[in-house]
């Protein structure tokens, strides 16, 4: 399953939350595949794209940073997997 993951870094944490980054490189754990991350020009928001079936590992790697960084997590569908959604509904 697909999850998109949007974040904000806490302002008082902004520096902790950069070195953190450039140390560890953000990845995910095992068994969770991120298909893309992109970072706003803002500096201080992004968007991950993420795939798992472990969505427990998923929480984890959110828990890790969830000191310094606001998470909001979703499953997501990409456009074949929604026409076929609206196509099996009865309106």
């Amino acid at each position: 399953m697909k999850f998109g993951i949007w974040y904000v870094l806490s302002a008082p944490y902004y520096k902790d939350a950069v070195e953190r980054f450039l140390q560890t490189g953000g990845m995910p754990p095992r068994g969770i595949k991120m298909e893309g991350r992109w970072h706003a020009a803002t500096a201080n928001k992004g968007f991950i794209l993420a795939s798992t079936k472990d969505v427990e590992a998923l929480y984890q790697w959110v828990a890790s940073w969830a000191d310094l960084i606001h998470f909001e997590i979703a499953p997501v569908l990409d456009d074949k997997e929604m026409h076929g959604v609206l196509k099996s509904m009865k309106f």
